[in-house]
């Protein structure tokens, strides 16, 4: 059973910086698509950033030029950079991971805060 654990959330001045990280554990595979959603108080989930195991990397307008997502498929790791932080970012950060091996899977995270303080 694959399990994301994320790590590195916490409470911040806005202006400053957090980096977020997630560990694969119990794959046998290579992950495909992995990301990064959050989901504010009273808000819907949504896409922060994503990034393939090839590492395209795909960004939410909200957080282009502010966040970087990167990979590292040896140590099945996943990371979050985030710079010039806003109240908005304000969140519980969720890791995903998605693809097909086999068949079709879709594991997600406990999930992270990250309070932004303005």
């Amino acid at each position: 059973q694959v399990q994301l654990v994320e790590s590195g959330g916490g409470l911040v001045q806005a202006g400053g910086s957090l980096r977020l990280s997630c560990k694969a554990s119990g794959t046998t595979f290579r992950l495909d698509a992995m990301g990064w959603y959050r989901q504010a108080p009273g808000k819907q989930r949504e896409l922060v950033a994503t990034i393939t195991s090839g590492g395209t990397t795909n960004y939410a307008d909200s957080v282009k030029g502010r966040f970087t997502i990167s990979r590292d498929n040896a140590k099945n790791t996943m990371s979050l950079q985030m710079n010039s932080l806003k109240s908005e970012d304000t969140a519980v950060y969720y890791c995903n991971a998605h693809g097909s091996f086999y068949r079709p899977y879709d594991y997600w995270g406990q999930g992270t805060q990250v309070t932004v303080s303005s």
